[in-house]
């Protein structure tokens, strides 16, 4: 069994969605320090013909608090939210398909910020026909105080893992030969470049999965973008 695991991010790249389809379950941590100016509540996507930063707004905490403590901030103005993708996007082939979504998404009433992040990773796979099974990390019975490779490991025991993958960027923080002693092949997801019709304009790589979905059709991105990366 291929075993993923990796931090809630608000609407990712693609990348984050074929590692969840490479895998035949798909981890989610929540019990993981929120990581600030990181990727967890926040991503970009496509205003005007340039890369624009788009994010959720949080509460103030402690810095040293987990992603699953944290919840969004009562000000999250939901309707303005939706606004900015619709005047950027309004012009988008898929418009009208995406834009149901991401209400149903910038609607989901919890505020606790993994609550939120979870839902809205359900959707897109929904919408996306991927499959495979998303599990909360603290729902495991392991030892969640080890840190780092070792916590990976326990978390692929429990789950009798024959496989773990990992984002390519990934590579420097993993032994391929300790997972091997633990009767596991390690694995990289490398993704390859799924560039498309942006409005004419040069392309803009690495946006969030929304601007994928946006202008290109489900079939599209299903039959062909989700399986532009390899293993190795």
């Amino acid at each position: 069994m291929k075993v993923a695991i990796m931090q809630p991010y608000f609407l990712p790249y693609i990348g984050y969605f074929q590692l969840i389809r490479a895998a035949d379950v798909f981890v989610v941590y929540d019990n993981i320090k929120f990581t600030k100016r990181g990727w967890i509540n926040r991503n970009r996507y496509l205003l005007n013909g340039r890369d624009e930063l788009f994010s959720l707004p949080l509460e103030k905490a402690s810095d040293a608090l987990d992603v699953r403590d944290r919840c969004l901030a009562p000000v999250f103005d939901r309707i303005k939210f939706l606004n900015r993708f619709s005047e950027a996007y309004r012009a988008a082939p898929y418009f009208n398909d995406v834009m149901p979504l991401l209400r149903r998404i910038v609607g989901f009433g919890d505020f606790n910020l993994f609550n939120f992040i979870h839902a809205s990773l359900r959707e897109i796979c929904g919408h996306l026909s991927i499959g495979t099974p998303l599990i909360v990390s603290s729902a495991l019975d392991v030892n969640h105080d080890l840190k780092g490779q070792d916590r990976v490991l326990a978390i692929c025991r429990h789950l009798g893992a024959d496989t773990y993958i990992n984002a390519s960027g990934g590579r420097d923080l993993y032994s391929k030969e300790i997972f091997n002693a633990e009767g596991m092949e390690l694995k990289f997801l490398r993704s390859h470049p799924c560039e498309y019709p942006q409005f004419h304009l040069p392309f803009v790589p690495s946006l969030s999965i929304l601007d994928v979905m946006m202008f290109n059709s489900l079939t599209s991105i299903s039959d062909d973008f989700l399986f532009r990366c390899e293993l190795v």
